[in-house]
């Protein structure tokens, strides 16, 4: 009888050594595929449910808004909390103006992409700041935050903005990873210069991304693979993807918030902002472009779009 009870007690240690190992491979192959930035994400934007559509009206103004962008930037640099090189993108108005915008860009972009959001705030009288996210153009970083560790750096930003014009009145603009990132920040302890905050189809957690994005790539359930790629997160990147909650950051927030999302979006399904934005108690609005897909409803709204920005932001920056 003893005999059989090591046997079975034997297997049974094996059967787990055996899945914790390939909970460890898994875990480690999907960090790598979501989050490490030098592992090409084509399979990730080339998917039927994550295309974005780009229309010729689109890609004129782009590249209009990209030229101008160009002939007008100055670089800057600041060290992050743990000792990163971070960079943005500096636009000072040449209309001399207290009112600042800081932009951020989506997962596995560049500031230098946020072009035509700058220009609209630059036309409407705001400095405008666009930084790289950890990891992303002229940042220094070797994982991507999902808005994480980038919120602390939003905090750095505006610490920046503020000590070179102490009466700026700031307003925190982001689309898709940029949104979560504003949000994610929002929690944070931010100064009273910060005045208002944008969010375009941020996501509700990155746990509810990756899970929702497991499943629509791969087919794949949340448990076990999730539990082991937030160890091998934490492991790697000092974060787990569970502690990365947009809605109880949001929960925290002492900032107004216009929430956008495009009723279309397949990337960050539609549902995620009704999530954040009951989690919201602040003063709050909610923009539903009907009709738009993920990082579309600037595009899709038009004039509407920036009717419903500058309204909101008119109540809040003089």
């Amino acid at each position: 009888m003893k005999r059989k009870y090591k046997v079975i007690i034997t297997i049974v240690s094996l059967l787990l050594v055996l899945f914790i190992g390939v909970g460890f491979f898994a875990g480690n192959y999907f960090y790598n595929f979501a989050l490490n930035p030098n592992i090409d994400k084509s399979e990730v934007f080339n998917a039927p449910h994550n295309s974005i559509a780009v229309s010729p009206k689109d890609a004129k103004e782009k590249e209009e808004s990209e030229k101008w962008f160009k002939e007008n930037y100055e670089d800057s640099y600041i060290p992050s909390f743990d000792d990163l090189k971070l960079h943005a993108y500096t636009l000072k108005n040449t209309n001399e103006t207290n009112k600042w915008a800081i932009i951020f860009h989506g997962y596995s972009s560049d500031g230098s992409q946020m072009t035509k959001y700058a220009k609209h705030f630059y036309d409407t009288g705001y400095n405008v700041l666009v930084p790289d996210a950890r990891a992303h153009g002229k940042s220094e970083g070797d994982y991507i935050g999902m808005g994480w560790h980038d919120r602390l750096d939003v905090v750095s930003w505006i610490n920046n903005v503020i000590s070179s014009d102490n009466n700026a009145e700031i307003v925190l603009y982001g689309v898709s990873m940029g949104g979560a990132t504003v949000m994610m920040a929002s929690g944070e302890d931010l100064p009273d210069n910060v005045k208002a905050i944008i969010e375009d189809c941020g996501y509700s957690s990155v746990w509810d991304e990756f899970s929702y994005q497991l499943k629509a790539l791969f087919n794949l359930p949340e448990f076990p693979i999730m539990h082991f790629s937030s160890i091998v997160t934490k492991l790697r990147a000092d974060f787990t993807l569970g502690e990365a909650d947009t809605v109880k950051q949001v929960a925290k927030s002492k900032t107004p918030i216009l929430f956008i999302h495009g009723s279309n979006d397949t990337f960050v399904p539609s549902d995620m902002l009704n999530e954040v934005y009951e989690a919201a108690n602040v003063p709050k609005e909610k923009f539903i472009v009907e009709g738009a897909g993920h990082g579309n409803a600037e595009s899709v709204a038009g004039d509407t779009y920036w009717e419903t920005v500058n309204n909101f932001l008119a109540k809040y920056i003089e």
